[in-house]
């Protein structure tokens, strides 16, 4: 029977650029206050966020001049691929590896679009083998770094004792937009951060933690919840319902179905591993499963120091619990377009 991948190690990075929550909700008010008549009524969001610092691959005055796709894209090239050079050689430290040990990377990103896709770009500068295997993954959003995880272990399962490496990267300030008067923009302006992931992974002995199980759910007609929209002027943030109230009403029964078809009940799970999309989303978590206020401390902090960083976000959550002392068992979760839902299970290393 084939062993069952672990997780060797994890690193994260984030760009130098700091936006303090305080700067950025001034700014705005410079920017849309006059322009938008309901900035006035929205503009709590800024405080009532959990925020208190982000980090962007652009500093603040950058984004108070228009930017067209061309120039965006330049932005998400150069930024994305240092910050996948930055979390994948501080991966493969933790591991004890060196770059051509690594036979596939798994990419994720879901904030630029780069053909050639980033690790290939990358691949110079980490040292990769010619023949390593590369998959990248677009278009998962938020859910991509569960997802990511999920392919990266089966991956690894597949071939064991081969060295896989996930890499998340996203640039989600690229999405802020002077030329959209809209509440979802404004929301998008309030939460979201850069940054990058890497994990390790491979079916062998050792590391921190096993992975057991995973799956995903899609609810049906469920397309417009969440997404991008496309123009000349770059991607824009489609929030069109309201995710918080749709997770406390539709996550548990879905991840309790996808933990049920690996053998696994919810009863089982110490902890469960979230991706904070924002306070109210935490919220409606641990309304979700019945965890009392405040249980999703580390979601909490990571929210506050790095704000939504799509993918990524759920992996820094993953790092700081890796720091403390990872429960018996927990379910690493994060939600995304589609409308849709994945999950990995993972079990202590003792």
């Amino acid at each position: 029977m084939t062993a069952n991948p672990n997780l060797i190690s994890i690193s994260t990075a984030v760009p130098e650029h700091l936006l303090l929550q305080d700067e950025v909700a001034d700014a705005s008010r410079t920017l849309f206050g006059e322009r938008y008549g309901a900035f006035d009524r929205m503009a709590s969001v800024f405080h009532t966020a959990g925020i208190r610092k982000r980090h962007s691959v652009r500093p603040l005055e950058w984004f108070r001049e228009p930017h067209d796709w061309k120039e965006r894209t330049a932005a998400y090239l150069e930024g994305a691929q240092a910050l996948f050079v930055e979390a994948a050689t501080k991966a493969l430290e933790r591991g004890h590896l060196k770059a051509h040990h690594v036979d596939a990377v798994v990419t994720v990103s879901s904030t630029g679009i780069a053909t050639p896709s980033l690790e290939a770009r990358a691949s110079q500068r980490m040292g990769f083998r010619p023949d390593i295997q590369r998959i990248p993954v677009f278009g998962l959003g938020c859910a991509g770094g569960v997802s990511g995880f999920a392919i990266a272990a089966r991956l690894a399962k597949a071939q064991p004792g081969t060295v896989v490496l996930l890499v998340v990267v996203e640039l989600c300030t690229l999405a802020f937009r002077l030329d959209r008067l809209t509440k979802a923009n404004l929301i998008a302006t309030a939460l979201f951060g850069d940054g990058a992931a890497a994990c390790i992974l491979r079916a062998t002995e050792g590391g921190v933690a096993e992975i057991d199980g995973s799956g995903e759910h899609t609810w049906p007609d469920t397309l417009d919840i969440m997404g991008w929209d496309v123009d000349s002027q770059g991607f824009e943030v489609i929030f069109a319902q309201a995710i918080p109230s749709f997770a406390e009403e539709n996550i548990r029964p879905a991840i309790s179905g996808i933990l049920d078809r690996a053998g696994i009940g919810m009863s089982d799970i110490d902890r469960f591993i979230c991706h904070p999309g924002g306070m109210k989303v935490i919220v409606a978590l641990e309304e979700a499963f019945g965890l009392a206020p405040g249980a999703l401390d580390h979601e909490r902090e990571v929210l506050r120091d790095y704000g939504n960083m799509s993918s990524a976000t759920v992996l820094f959550v993953l790092d700081e619990m890796l720091g403390t002392r990872l429960p018996d068992r927990s379910a690493m979760i994060a939600m995304g377009p589609g409308f849709s839902a994945s999950c990995v299970s993972l079990k202590r290393v003792a």
